[in-house]
């Protein structure tokens, strides 16, 4: 074997532990591991609770003495807007595929698809930010420790594309079982983070100046009390980062246990718990937000939280090196690190699910993408190139990240809301709506103050859809029908013509009156010179959704006026639905099937279009390509005859 082959072999290879599920609708396999649901609350908490080694200090530096106010503003967001919007959407998606497949599934069509693609792109800003600000901000607590070599010192660019770098190489290796490191990581790392707090809170305790300054320094720039919660208000989407995680626990919820006994397809007791998961963690983050943002802000200079600060994203490492010595600093540091490393790693979990998720079944995808290892290099190369246009800078990807965070929350407002009205919950529906409201308030405003998210999200979006463009263009003439079910009707019509020659008529129904059927019977018995009496049986095909790559056709008989033999069947795509039934007739049977057409009338061009798009236009030959594709042997091939 060549060295060539063999790297294909390797890239090509899915690494057994990489786990990847069939599609929005699919269900878990009946093997799949479960576990409590405070376990995946701590593996969802790697990147939900890794935000503290950061988020404090864009806190500060975003809304100065305000950053406990605007915590606040955004704590109540968190628990009066995100978390019941995403236990609806834990409701309504038992298997974890989360309020992107909502939308999906409430927004059908190509508007839909389309939709679901700029989520998408969306949802890779937010995770492949998410890679790589928490290596810059682990490469930050690298260089900041005064234990770390002096060489070091200023080498974040370089520290981060190294971590970059190495995650890359560890899901190229594989990525195992996560829920146990998790567990240990997160008590850990929220044990470590109690003790700063507390310690600072001592500190404070002593020095009860410090409030005092605090607050005349808030009344001073801002004036009376309203004021405060008027500004606290406009700055507070500024803070967004601290609101991450929960599309992350919806999507992993199969591993939640459930009830006893309960079945797959309605897991009540998993829902619930994932809802308990939910909560937990929301009202654990918001204690922890709220308490880091008080002591942080009454403890540390204004000044430390600029770039260059000691305390520039690290705030409470800052207070841990300061109060608690340089040793419990070196070990909060080591634990942020792994933490945030761990974010990365949850992340990019998260694309090599998400890709694969979506885009092969929109036929919307590079044959690539079905490997992991190839999607791999992709991703890191992305982040790398991120990493590298950002120069490592957490504050400056702080943008990128929270507005693909805010999007994906706002979709999922927008999933909810319309979930309710379709349940005839009119009340609830408006709630969500003002929720949803808020969210995209909050949204506008992060991309107006800070640009950057929308315009990565551009384009990843931009290159999203004309991958996947190509992909369904080069793709189109692929036989895409998953099955054919013919009723026992229609099976009758088979095999009865089955002991002669088996002739279906294509017909695009119109008022399907006699006259009709009459007349569409004497045309292709002329145009094609066969027997006055030959024995025909008509197909009308209705496409249904264009948009859908693949679909299930069933086909149904129907004897009309008494004399004339249908057969009716619903499909994504005309040409498709009929080559899937001559094949499917072929197989049944033993018998080749003849089907016949008529050309129709007008610009090749456009009728090409809308094959693409509707699933309708030139049939005849686009049938006969489907065809050829799928049967390479002319003789074994159904024939089409166009009259």
């Amino acid at each position: 074997m060549t060295l060539m082959s063999s790297t294909r072999t390797w890239l090509f290879a899915t690494p057994e532990e990489v786990r990847r599920p069939e599609g929005p609708g699919s269900l878990p396999d009946a093997g799949e591991d479960r576990h409590p649901w405070w376990k995946v609350m701590c593996l969802t908490g790697v990147d939900y609770f890794s935000t503290l080694g950061y988020q404090p200090g864009i806190a500060a530096l975003a809304a100065g003495a305000l950053a406990p106010v605007a915590t606040l503003v955004l704590v109540a967001l968190t628990l009066l807007g995100a978390l019941p919007v995403y236990r609806r959407v834990a409701q309504e998606s038992p298997h974890g595929q989360g309020s992107i497949a909502m939308l999906e599934r409430l927004l059908p069509f190509w508007r839909g698809k389309l939709f679901v693609l700029c989520l998408l792109g969306f949802a890779a800003t937010d995770f492949t930010i998410t890679i790589t600000l928490s290596a810059a901000d682990a490469a930050a607590h690298v260089v900041e420790n005064p234990h770390v070599p002096a060489y070091l010192h200023g080498q974040e660019l370089w520290v981060t594309l190294a971590l970059v770098t190495l995650l890359g190489a560890v899901f190229l290796r594989g990525f195992g079982e996560a829920i146990g490191v998790a567990v240990a990581m997160v008590t850990v790392y929220l044990a470590l983070n109690a003790v700063v707090i507390v310690v600072g809170l001592v500190h404070v305790a002593q020095s009860p100046s410090v409030i005092g300054d605090w607050k005349d320094a808030m009344l001073t720039e801002h004036g009376d009390p309203v004021m405060i919660l008027v500004v606290a208000l406009l700055v507070f989407p500024k803070l967004a980062l601290g609101m991450s995680g929960f599309e992350t626990g919806v999507a992993v919820m199969t591993h939640v246990e459930g009830d006893p006994g309960e079945p797959e397809e309605l897991p009540v007791g998993r829902v619930r718990h994932t809802q308990r998961l939910l909560a937990t963690a929301a009202v654990l983050m918001s204690v922890y937000l709220v308490a880091s943002s008080l002591v942080t802000t009454w403890l540390i200079p204004a000044r430390e939280f600029e770039d260059g600060g000691a305390a520039s994203g690290r705030a409470l490492a800052y207070l841990a090196h300061g109060y608690l010595g340089d040793v419990f600093g070196s070990v909060y540091d080591l634990s942020t690190i792994a933490i945030l490393w761990f974010a990365g790693a949850s992340a990019m979990a998260g694309l090599l699910n998400l890709v694969p998720r979506y885009l092969p079944r929109y036929g919307m995808a590079p044959e690539w993408t079905s490997a992991v290892r190839p999607l791999v290099l992709v991703i890191t190369a992305i982040a790398v190139v991120v990493t590298w246009v950002f120069d490592a800078d957490v504050n400056a990807q702080g943008g990128a990240y929270a507005t693909g965070v805010l999007v994906l929350f706002s979709s999922a407002g927008v999933a909810v809301t319309l979930a309710a009205r379709r349940a005839g919950q009119a009340r609830l529906a408006a709630a969500f709506a003002v929720i949803t409201l808020v969210f995209v308030y909050t949204t506008v405003a992060n991309v107006v103050e800070r640009p950057d998210g929308v315009k990565i999200a551009g384009l990843f979006i931009l290159a999203i859809v004309t991958v996947s463009l190509v992909s369904r263009l080069r793709r189109a003439f692929e036989l895409r029908t998953t099955s054919v079910v013919l009723d026992a009707r229609a099976e009758v019509f088979v095999r009865d013509c089955a002991r002669r020659t088996i002739r279906f008529v294509a017909n695009e129904p119109d008022l399907r009156d006699q006259g009709e059927y009459r007349a569409k019977a004497h045309q292709i018995i002329e145009d094609n010179d066969l027997p006055a009496n030959a024995d025909v049986i008509f197909v009308a095909v209705t496409v249904t959704d264009p948009s859908d790559f693949e679909s299930v056709v069933e086909a149904r008989g129907h004897v009309l006026h008494g004399k004339y033999r249908v057969i009716t069947l619903e499909a994504s795509s005309v040409p498709n639905g009929l080559a899937a039934l001559l094949l499917h007739v072929r197989d049944l049977t033993g018998v080749r099937p003849h089907v016949y057409f008529e050309w129709t009338e007008g610009n090749p061009v456009p009728q090409l279009l809308r094959f693409l798009m509707f699933g309708a236009g030139e049939i005849a030959p686009v049938t006969r390509e489907v065809l050829r594709r799928a049967v390479p042997d002319p003789a074994d091939r159904p024939r089409v005859h166009v009259g």
